[in-house]
């Protein structure tokens, strides 16, 4: 069997062994799975993104809005975009850490012909 760095090799059979895996049912629904996170985060952070953005240029009235001292509304919009960013990755890698990783884990496994 062909192992993980070896991405040329083929199986006895003749196919590729990615080719195998990918074709798998495991593997497809961990895509599936992956997708099903991934879009909607990233729909949901660029309609943020892009919320800031109109703001900022259509709204500047409200963003230009004092909260207190020097701070107004744009600056506190343009730091949640940092704070947002931080919050998805640490959202994304606690979800992948429980749902992604042990099926992904199982398929290299099997892929390198290794078991824990």
């Amino acid at each position: 069997m062909s192992t993980v760095h070896d991405r040329s090799s083929t199986d006895a059979g003749g196919g590729s062994t990615y080719a195998e895996v990918q074709a798998t049912e495991e593997f497809q629904s961990l895509k599936r799975a992956l997708r099903r996170f991934v879009f909607p985060a990233t729909a949901a952070f660029l309609a943020w993104y892009l919320l800031y953005v109109l703001m900022s240029a259509y709204a500047r009235g409200f963003m230009d809005n004092q909260l207190f001292g020097n701070i107004n509304v744009a600056y506190v919009f343009g730091l949640l975009q940092f704070v947002s960013t931080f919050v998805l990755a640490y959202i994304y890698s606690r979800y992948a850490d429980k749902h992604f990783d042990p099926t992904a884990d199982r398929i290299r496994q099997r892929l390198e012909g290794t078991s824990t």
